[in-house]
């Protein structure tokens, strides 16, 4: 919680190192790197992505215990959607996933 309000300050290749971030990219490349992510994630379903963002959101006031119950809950809902079995068809399939986003 106090990295997320910027509480604690932890220089970029020790994030990384850490694990709290996944990439590190030279100054002045930020907005490149960050918009190319984004894009990945907008051509995604969005159904994972909303409840993902949201129980991300979540888990930061649980206990550990209360994070993993709730992440499994949370993986169960992904699962039963309609675009998780679009996803698996694509894969066996080997051709993009067509998302409907539901």
């Amino acid at each position: 919680m106090l990295l997320r309000q910027g509480s604690i300050q932890v220089e970029a290749d020790e994030a990384h190192r850490m694990g709290l971030v996944n990439k590190v990219v030279p100054e002045g490349e930020a907005l490149a790197a960050a918009t190319a992510l984004a894009t990945r994630i907008a051509a995604k379903s969005q159904v994972p992505v909303k409840l993902g963002k949201a129980a991300f959101y979540a888990q930061s006031e649980m206990t550990l215990d209360n994070a993993y119950a709730f992440a499994s809950d949370v993986m169960t809902t992904n699962m039963m959607a309609r675009d998780a079995d679009e996803g698996i068809s694509a894969v066996l399939a080997k051709r993009h996933p067509v998302w409907e986003d539901r």
